[in-house]
């Protein structure tokens, strides 16, 4: 949900800027490429939840994304930086692929929006289903999620078909995704090499974290019991706002739901 939450946290707020004015056909594409893209970076992952979203097929991508994250770390880190494999929490967990992953999008979809904007929401739907339904029927999950995804997919598509998508505001949306998660691991134990190549205090892969008392562990009490219902709740009430902003909802014209 912090793709979400992050998506309707910009569009809401930026509304003098062009972000901030999308059509709700827009708003929608590029809420579903965030919630998905908050849950890409653990592609890197191949024992993630997110890893077996479309069973074999991304099992192999994450081994591949795992092995050249690897590579990576192992090839620029510092005598400062721990001496660990990289694969995990490496290349995917940086701006470096947040930014690159936003300009693959955009043009992507710029040059062939025909076949791509709808290749590209089936695999985000996916990352979005499997996130948000993390336990659901582990044993035959991949094919329940590519069924649910090829649906969502079908009904934006249906939806837009009217509508050009902006390449540029797709693009955007993934990059938030990505950075709404780069934050989310920030605030663990670990931390999370946003900042990679630059290097801090003699390390290339310096783990960007606040305080050890601020931060919390990964899939602890904190995070389920706390975080996540404030995420969800915020999700809600900031997309909402947001599609209020595109004039989607007029039946909730009577009342402002961002009233700054």
């Amino acid at each position: 949900m912090s793709g979400l939450l992050a998506w309707s946290a910009v569009t809401a707020l930026a509304s003098t800027h062009p972000i901030g004015q999308l059509s709700p056909q827009s708003w929608a594409v590029g809420a579903v490429l965030a919630t998905g893209a908050a849950l890409l970076p653990d592609l890197d992952h191949p024992g993630s939840t997110i890893s077996r979203t479309f069973g074999a097929l991304s099992s192999g991508l994450s081994a591949g994304i795992n092995a050249l994250s690897s590579f990576v770390y192992r090839t620029t880190r510092l005598k400062r930086d721990s001496k660990r494999d990289g694969g995990h929490r490496g290349l995917t967990h940086t701006l470096v692929f947040a930014m690159f992953s936003a300009v693959f999008t955009a043009a992507v979809i710029q040059n062939s929006q025909k076949w791509a904007l709808p290749v590209l929401m089936f695999v985000f739907a996916g990352l979005a289903v499997r996130g948000i339904m993390n336990d659901w029927c582990p044993k035959q999950d991949a094919l329940l999620i590519t069924v649910v995804s090829a649906g969502i997919t079908w009904a934006m598509i249906a939806w837009t078909s009217q509508t050009d998508a902006s390449a540029a505001a797709c693009g955007i949306a993934v990059g938030i995704g990505c950075f709404a998660h780069y934050v989310g691991d920030a605030i663990t134990e670990q931390g999370c090499p946003i900042l990679w190549p630059i290097p801090i205090f003699g390390k290339t892969w310096y783990p960007v974290a606040p305080p050890k008392i601020m931060r919390m562990k990964t899939g602890g009490v904190v995070e389920m019991a706390i975080v996540g219902p404030i995420v969800t709740v915020l999700s809600i009430w900031l997309g909402l706002a947001a599609l209020q902003g595109t004039g989607a909802l007029p039946f909730l014209d009577w009342v402002d739901l961002l009233p700054i």
